[in-house]
C-alpha cells in the first residue's frame, strides 16, 4: 500500500510539473515564433500590406483602427474579425465597430488567404493584425517596432461585451483618462497612441454636432470649412474628413502641432488640450517628433501584448471571419 501510494504522489507531482512546463511553453512569446513553422511570414504579410496599400492608402489608418479597437476592449485576440452569426451579434457590429474602414478587415482576409497556402492552420489572424499594423505604420513614415507572436484567437466575439470599453470620439478626456488607466496605461501613453490621428479620417456624425455649437475650440475658418465639408452630410452620412489636414497621409507629429491652433477634429483631440493632465504632453509631441516616435512606438508595443491568449486559452482560426 505504502509503495502504491508512492507511485500515485509520484505520477501527481509530475502531473504537475509537465502541466507548468507545457503552460510556460506555451505561454512564450518571442520574436522569431513562426521561425521554423512558416519562414516566410514577415515576407508575405509585408508582400500582402504593400499591395494593399499602393492600391489602397487608407489602409494603413484603417488597420491601426482596427488593431487599436481589437486589443483595447478585451485584448488582442483577433475578436473584432468574427462575422455575426442569427445567433450572435458579434463585436464587428456593435455601434462602435460599425464606422470601422472595410480596407482593414480586408488586408488580414488577405494575409491569411496567403498564409494559409503556405502554412495552413499555422499563423493565428491576432499575430498577422499585430504585424500587418506594424508594417503599414512603417509605410506611412511611423516608427519601427519589435513585435512578439505566438498569440492564439479567441473563440468568443460578443457585441455585449463592448460596453464602455472603447473610447468614443464625444467622450469626455476625464473618461477617457480613466478608461486607459484601468487597462494599465498611464497619461502619457494614452496621449502617445492619440498621435494614431495623424493619419486616417472621421466621418462628419463623429463631429458635425460640436462644430455646429460656437465657441468650442475650433479655429474659426476652420469651422467654417467642417461646415461646408459636411454639408451635405444628412443626405450622405459617408461624408468624411481627414483627422490632419495639414499632412493627411503620412505619419508625423502635425497633429499634436494642430490641436493648439484649433485644428482637432474631435472632441477628445481637443480634450486633449483642455486638460492640464494632458497638455503638457500635447505641447512636448509638438516640439518633438523623435520622443513621439520613441514613446508611441513603445506604447503601441504594450498594447499588442494586452491580453493576449496563449496554449489553450484560444485557437489558430482557418479563416478569420469565423470560430472553427
Amino acid at each position: 500500500m505504502a509503495e502504491l501510494k508512492s507511485l500515485s504522489l509520484f505520477f501527481f507531482i509530475f502531473f504537475i510539473i509537465f502541466t507548468l512546463l507545457t503552460t510556460t511553453s506555451e505561454s512564450r512569446l518571442t520574436k522569431d515564433y513562426y521561425s521554423k513553422s512558416c519562414p516566410r511570414f514577415f515576407d508575405i504579410i509585408r508582400d500582402t500590406i504593400s499591395n494593399k496599400q499602393i492600391t489602397t492608402p487608407t489602409t494603413a489608418a484603417a488597420t491601426i483602427r482596427l488593431f487599436f479597437h481589437d486589443c483595447f476592449s478585451n485584448g488582442c485576440d483577433a475578436s473584432i474579425l468574427i462575422s455575426s452569426t442569427a445567433f450572435n451579434t458579434a463585436e464587428r457590429d456593435s455601434s462602435i465597430n460599425l464606422s470601422l474602414p472595410g480596407d482593414g478587415f480586408d488586408v488580414i482576409v488577405r494575409a491569411k488567404t496567403a498564409l494559409e497556402l503556405a502554412c495552413p492552420i499555422t499563423v493565428s489572424c491576432s499575430d498577422i493584425i499585430t504585424v500587418a499594423t506594424r508594417d503599414l505604420l512603417i509605410t506611412v513614415g511611423g516608427p519601427y517596432y519589435d513585435v512578439y507572436l505566438g498569440r492564439r484567437d479567441s473563440r468568443i466575439s460578443k457585441s455585449s461585451l463592448l460596453t464602455d470599453l472603447l473610447p468614443l470620439p464625444s467622450t469626455p478626456i476625464s473618461r477617457i483618462i480613466n478608461q486607459f488607466e484601468s487597462k494599465g496605461f498611464t497619461i502619457q501613453e494614452m496621449v502617445a497612441l492619440s498621435g494614431a490621428h495623424s493619419i486616417g479620417f472621421s466621418h462628419c456624425k463623429e463631429f458635425v454636432n460640436r462644430v455646429a455649437r460656437n465657441n468650442t475650440g475650433y479655429n474659426p475658418r476652420f469651422a467654417v470649412a467642417l461646415k461646408q465639408a459636411c454639408s451635405n452630410y444628412p443626405k450622405d452620412p459617408t461624408l468624411s474628413v481627414f483627422n490632419d489636414i495639414m499632412t493627411p497621409n503620412k505619419f508625423d507629429n502635425m497633429y499634436y502641432q494642430n490641436i493648439p491652433k484649433g485644428l482637432g477634429l474631435l472632441e477628445s483631440d481637443h480634450g486633449l488640450y483642455s486638460d492640464p493632465r494632458t497638455r503638457s504632453f500635447v505641447d512636448l509631441y509638438a516640439r518633438d517628433q523623435d520622443l513621439f516616435f520613441k514613446d508611441f512606438a513603445k506604447a503601441m508595443q504594450k498594447l499588442s501584448l494586452y491580453g493576449v491568449k496563449t496554449g489553450r486559452r484560444g485557437e489558430i482560426r482557418r479563416r478569420c471571419d469565423a470560430i472553427n
